[in-house]
């Protein structure tokens, strides 16, 4: 007998595939970025540089003589792996710490802080020397005090939820003992109710006694 079709809503089909990660977008270097770029580069070749055939030749003076070919081959190699190793570890470490969207974001405050100061050229900052001391004192403070402050707020709000839970746990031991005071009360009422139905019937057993003794006697 021929298999049966599998329906579209069978429980054994295959999950559909998760989405593909969204492509990584590359950021234009500004400026700064640019700049900083150059400047590796250009460091990088002067690094590079040192490993010329003039320093090579004195330091393997034999092999250059000997087979010169083989040691020029050598130092191409060297000098082509070391630069594409610092390329490329200089590479991951600008997309590891997002070094071109943070200096494209100082180049736009830059630029936001130009155009409001030529918007406003009357309006010139206070130099901080000009300062009163306790406008300088208040911003030199003002960061450790808002850690502080935030420190102490989410220790008072853990000592809160502490009390919190302590009381609770009071609360309930104090209602446990009125319970247990309540019902030893109680035990004791029938403890009294039996030592007085117990008196009662020994005076009764008592009083039966004297009664059949005096029977006895007459």
């Amino acid at each position: 007998m021929a298999e049966q079709a599998e329906q579209p809503g069978d429980d054994n089909a295959p999950p559909p595939s998760p989405p593909l990660p969204a492509p990584h977008k590359a950021v234009t270097p500004g400026p700064r970025a640019a700049k900083l770029q150059e400047l590796f580069e250009t460091s990088l070749r002067h690094m590079l540089g040192k490993i010329s055939w003039e320093n090579l030749e004195g330091c393997y003076p034999t092999i250059a003589t000997g087979a010169p070919a083989m040691l020029k081959g050598v130092r191409k190699t060297m000098v082509e792996r070391l630069e594409g190793m610092c390329l490329k570890e200089f590479e991951k470490i600008m997309e590891k710490r997002e070094v071109v969207p943070k200096l494209n974001e100082l180049e736009d405050l830059v630029a936001e802080a130009i155009r409001r100061r030529e918007a406003s050229p009357n309006d010139h900052p206070t130099p901080p020397d000009l300062l009163p001391p306790q406008t300088v004192l208040q911003a030199h403070l003002s960061r450790p005090l808002t850690s502080t402050t935030s420190h102490l707020n989410a220790k008072l709000q853990n000592t809160q939820s502490e009390n919190e839970r302590l009381f609770a746990e009071v609360t309930a031991q104090r209602s446990e003992i009125e319970a247990l005071v309540a019902r030893l009360e109680m035990l004791s009422s029938d403890v009294d109710s039996a030592n007085g139905l117990l008196g009662e019937v020994v005076d009764e057993i008592a009083r039966e006694g004297r009664d059949r003794e005096a029977q006895m006697e007459g």
